[in-house]
């Protein structure tokens, strides 16, 4: 009997989200409040291992449900993780790693690389996404918008470091060199960001659907 390569996939996919997410938890900073759960990365990476149990329950045919907002906006977050990450890093690497360097390099190879596009591949190419733009533009609105107002909100006041010129607390040292009304036009480039990402992706999405119409069984 041949082996099923989607099912092979999806499972390394599953267990590798899994491993980082327990790696996360167990051996995370968790001296200031709020741990590693203080940045998107850790966000997006507990989204894609959600994503892909819903996925392989799907494979596995102990669910009809698909997910498909909730699995595009994990695709988008994780692109979303992968565009500041880098782009952040090569401005000034030690805004994003503290010192300029990496310290466990399969973590940086996973976070922002081989994760993110695991995930990104399985929505465009076999889940074939990207149907309900509308709960995908819901699940966006409500995860980052969660995601700022704890940071705002929680971390911001109760959070001594990082400290910056501004404030302090906010996860990402950059920010609290920021005045709020800077930071409100930071967050909403980086939304509006989410929301072409979230179109252009769908377009890909319509064009493999269209170009490869045989669906597979989920």
């Amino acid at each position: 009997m041949s082996m099923n390569p989607r099912l092979i996939f999806r499972w390394t996919a599953f267990l590798l989200a899994g491993g980082y997410c327990i790696h996360t938890l167990i051996f995370g900073e968790w001296d200031v409040l709020g741990g590693p759960f203080r940045f998107l990365t850790i966000w997006g990476l507990f989204c894609a291992f959600f994503a892909f149990s819903r996925l392989m329950a799907m494979e596995e045919g102990r669910s009809d449900r698909r997910w498909d907002g909730f699995i595009s906006m994990t695709a988008v977050l994780n692109t979303m993780v992968l565009v500041l990450y880098w782009r952040i890093f090569y401005d000034d690497s030690v805004l994003v790693t503290g010192d300029g360097g990496f310290s466990d390099y399969h973590l940086e190879i996973y976070r922002h690389g081989l994760g993110p596009a695991l995930i990104i591949i399985d929505a465009l190419f076999i889940h074939r996404s990207f149907t309900r733009i509308g709960a995908a533009m819901a699940w966006l609105f409500g995860v980052i918008g969660v995601y700022i107002a704890v940071a705002e909100l929680v971390w911001q006041p109760l959070n001594d470091i990082p400290l910056g010129t501004v404030t302090s607390g906010i996860p990402y040292d950059f920010l609290n060199d920021l005045e709020f009304a800077d930071r409100a036009v930071f967050y909403g480039i980086n939304f509006g960001t989410a929301l072409v990402l979230l179109v252009v992706y769908a377009a890909v999405a319509w064009g493999v659907r269209r170009r490869f119409p045989a669906q597979a069984k989920l």
